[in-house]
């Protein structure tokens, strides 16, 4: 297997490169963010004449835009039926419309460049008696919805199933193709573009708001978008007690069997996703699932090895060509939050929580963003408001999650695991270690090299835990993920972790 998680689409395509924000700057709207929200956002306020700058904190599309199946479908896993039973019908229905919408865009955009879009048929099956009634329950709300679809009995795939559903006519492509190309069309319409800039603060001013970046920069605007995965700006918003991050992970295969087309869901626990992607004349299978809360999985290798098995009995793997991992934020009633980031704040809108989904809700979220900027109306926003609160389940889950984060905050502090000494550290292994008496966060690297760093979150002070399959450490509470030298790679968190010196006394 690939030693290094890198995805598929980074190696297939060539993406331009954009200078750091080094001077104060003064326009209509500015995204913080270069994934698929935060560009197709910045395309579509540009087409209105709008001046943007686009501000990116690592380079475009390097974290989850560029770690998806990139499936193109209003299929969210089991999610109608619920939302029926929570929102009700029309709202229900609004939510399909505008996922619905965000397809219909991205396949008019596809149809004019390379970027491999093909329609597709979206499965949910399940071989699990328990949940069989589900997905006949997750039928009806199609039919009731006037969703095009069909149930079956299996699948075309070698996977024992006892009920399948299918929403017809959906979509997949390559997303860093479809995205670097509407790229090259903000540079010839004048949107400037940022990369390596850390967003770290915004003000609410009179006329509008203002960027504060890392460096001290800022860029003063009428409309702050936060299309980055984590709000970089929370305004009081609380969005770590209103969200919880999963990881899951892929794998690139070659099989010996034909893919018989469609995109593919398991309902069932763990999860698997199956679609292909064209590649070197042939098909290249992305198998995806092992899906698990952030810091909180077993041995992060083992979820790419459960997916290579599952491959190798139920597809005929012959070859893993790659390998990734995303992470992803699900919301309390799993709607992405879209909107003003808090009711006080108009002009500061921000968008997150796509759960699984981020192509549609991505590309819906934009829409929702320009309209909102441009203040048209649109049909969805009410949906999708940040500030929203439906009681179930809201309620039952901010419960659930925020207990998890208690108990992990707790056990962390009371310390009942045990510590390994830096000495006993073999090379590419991280633990958490005694330094000076304290608990600490170290690597060895395959040099020999020790990286120490503090092991308290900085976003409240939760302990970090090591994922051995990204080499990174991972918070178990909020999702916050940093480096083997503590940088901050997801947020919540804002600040790294402390470096520590390994060679002081032990």
């Amino acid at each position: 297997m690939p030693s290094n998680p890198e995805p598929f689409w980074r190696e297939t395509v060539s993406l331009p490169t954009f200078p750091k924000l080094q001077q104060d700057l003064e326009t209509d709207a500015v995204v913080v963010g270069g994934g698929i929200t935060g560009i197709t956002a910045a395309y579509l306020l540009a087409k209105e004449g709008v001046k943007v700058v686009l501000l990116e904190a690592d380079v475009l599309l390097n974290g989850t835009t560029g770690h998806t199946t990139a499936k193109v479908t209003a299929q969210h896993d089991l999610i109608y039926d619920e939302l029926l039973q929570h929102i009700g019908e029309e709202k229900t229905k609004k939510y399909y419309e505008a996922n619905d919408q965000a397809l219909s865009f991205i396949r008019e955009y596809a149809g004019g460049i390379s970027c491999d879009y093909s329609n597709q048929d979206a499965w949910i099956y399940t071989n699990e008696n328990k949940n069989i009634t589900k997905l006949e329950s997750e039928y009806k709300a199609y039919v009731k919805l006037g969703i095009e679809c069909a149930m079956e009995d299996s699948i075309p795939f070698d996977v024992p199933v006892k009920r399948a559903i299918i929403m017809k006519n959906q979509g997949q492509f390559h997303p860093l193709a479809y995205l670097a190309d509407m790229t090259e069309k903000l540079k010839e319409m004048g949107v400037a573009i940022y990369e390596h800039t850390v967003a770290v603060d915004a003000e609410v001013l009179g006329d509008g708001a203002k960027v504060r970046t890392r460096d001290g920069f800022s860029v003063k605007a009428k409309h702050v978008l936060s299309c980055s995965h984590y709000p970089f700006y929370d305004g009081n918003g609380f969005y770590f007690t209103r969200m919880y991050a999963e990881r899951s992970y892929v794998l690139g295969i070659k099989t010996d069997n034909p893919y018989p087309g469609g995109m593919y869901f398991s309902a069932d626990t763990p999860s698997r996703s199956i679609r292909s992607t064209p590649m070197d004349g042939g098909d290249l299978i992305l198998l995806g699932g092992e899906s698990h809360k952030t810091g909180q999985g077993f041995d992060t290798k083992k979820h790419y090895e459960e997916l290579e098995l599952f491959g190798k009995v139920h597809l005929g793997l012959k070859e893993t060509v790659y390998k990734w991992s995303a992470q992803d934020l699900i919301t309390l009633d799993k709607i992405p939050y879209i909107g003003p980031v808090t009711k006080n704040k108009p002009a500061i809108l921000a968008a997150t929580g796509y759960r699984k989904w981020g192509m549609t809700n991505g590309t819906a979220a934009a829409m929702m963003l320009r309209d909102l900027v441009l203040e048209r109306e649109n049909p969805h926003q009410e949906v999708f408001c940040p500030s929203r609160f439906i009681a179930d389940p809201s309620i039952k889950t901010f419960l659930v999650q925020n207990a998890d984060v208690a108990g992990h905050l707790i056990s962390g502090k009371l310390d009942f695991g045990s510590r390994k000494k830096i000495s006993e550290l073999r090379e590419d292994e991280g633990a958490l270690v005694t330094h000076q008496g304290q608990k600490a966060a170290a690597y060895k690297d395959t040099q020999g090299c020790v990286h120490l760093v503090d092991s308290t979150c900085t976003h409240l002070g939760c302990e970090v835990e090591w994922n051995s399959g990204e080499r990174s450490w991972d918070c178990p509470c909020h999702g916050s993920r940093f480096t083997i030298d503590g940088e901050v790679m997801e947020g919540p968190a804002d600040k790294p972790l402390e470096k520590l010196n390994p060679d002081e006394a032990q």
